[in-house]
This record gives C-alpha cells, structure tokens and sequence, in this order.
C-alpha cells in the first residue's frame, strides 16, 4: 500500500515515553499490533517530518478548493 492508497482498514495509535527512556509510538488493530520505539532524538526527527507533512497537506488542500 502507498501513501495516496484509499483503505478501509482502521487502526488505533498511540505514542508515549517508556519506562526505558525511549519514545513508543503503538499502532494497532484488527490486522497489525505493532509497538516501534524510538530514542528521543529520533523521535523528534519524526515530528518534525510529520509537522512538515501537515503543512504541505495544507496547503495541498488549500489549492484544491481554489
């Protein structure tokens, strides 16, 4: 599946600090358990890529309504 794939799947997300210093982010659902944890530098290099991508969904959705 790639990013522009429409899906009926659905999935739970959640993201929190662990008891070992590391930063997990836990997806999960009806096909997917999946826990992926981070050091704090590599979880701020996600955030920053997701603000990046929320941006340019913005302006994206901006241009399409024009």
């Amino acid at each position: 599946m790639g990013l522009n794939k429409d899906t009926d799947e659905e999935a739970g997300i959640q993201v929190g600090p662990t008891d070992r210093g590391m930063v997990r982010i836990y997806v999960n659902g009806p096909n997917v358990d999946l826990p992926m944890d981070f050091d704090p530098d590599e979880a701020d290099e996600i955030a920053e890529e997701l603000k990046v991508a929320a941006a340019a969904a913005r302006a994206s959705s901006k241009q399409n309504k024009r």
